[in-house]
């Protein structure tokens, strides 16, 4: 029987997607992005194992909320798309089932013809763009964004539904040149519905402890109202798109 490790679920999420959503959130992670919240996510093979079925029974009992609200699942992480088989199955049964709407959370560290049928299995990608300078990227969360361009340019040329969501971290997001530069890929894309920038805040401090790891960012704060609006309206010039930004963490 397939089976998938799971890190937790959520049963009334409303920011991960339209409505009221389950969100489930899958144990693993390549990237160590310094200001993750979640680091106890990254572990591949830890978690609490469960089998399709198991996460359907869990979801079950919250449908008439996630009908009415014009919401469904969306599975994250973690990384999901490092357990593509079981998010596909998962997928193909919430539709089968209940044609519920799907949405993939992901980073995009992942070869999209490896998972080209969750992708086609996925009604919305919320996809994370950590950073547009690649060597900045790297410094950021230790992998090159290079796989993460390729899958948006997939879904693109794909016309798969986009939300890019953009954390934004004081002195490393905060150069008007990668703002701009930011605003102009995603100009190039044909898929993407909403943008948001997420301001980063250090909600996760006590898990990175709790493991042991020192937190890399602990001296720095979240972004103040006026940095936020400053990088939407960067981005805005480079795209020349209006982009509405969506509820924000």
């Amino acid at each position: 029987m397939l089976k998938g490790h799971v890190h937790s679920m959520e049963t009334f999420g409303t920011v991960d997607g339209p409505g009221i959503r389950f969100v489930l959130f899958m144990q693993g992670c390549l990237l160590k992005c310094k200001y993750c919240h979640n680091p106890d996510t990254w572990g591949l093979n830890e978690g609490i194992e469960m089998s399709v079925e198991d996460v359907l029974a869990e979801i079950e009992p919250y449908l008439p909320y996630y009908r009415s609200s014009g919401g469904g699942l969306t599975v994250s992480g973690g990384e999901p798309t490092l357990q593509h088989a079981f998010v596909t199955r998962l997928f193909q049964e919430v539709k089968r089932r209940w044609n519920l709407h799907t949405a993939l959370d992901t980073n995009g560290f992942n070869d999209p013809d490896k998972i080209r049928e969750l992708l086609l299995n996925s009604d919305l990608v919320l996809l994370d763009l950590k950073h547009i300078d690649e060597k900045k990227h790297i410094l950021l969360t230790g992998k090159s964004n290079e796989r993460t361009l390729r899958l948006a340019r997939w879904l693109s040329d794909h016309q798969r539904p986009v939300w890019i969501r953009h954390v934004y971290v004081p002195g490393i997001h905060h150069e008007e040149d990668d703002l701009v530069a930011l605003g102009q890929y995603v100009c190039t894309l044909a898929c993407v519905e909403k943008f948001e920038i997420l301001p980063f805040h250090q909600l996760g401090i006590h898990k990175w402890e709790a493991l042991g790891r020192a937190y890399p960012l602990k001296d720095v704060d979240s972004p103040s109202e006026e940095e936020i609006q400053r990088a939407y309206s960067l981005i805005h010039k480079g795209s020349r798109l209006s982009l509405k930004p969506i509820d924000v963490w």
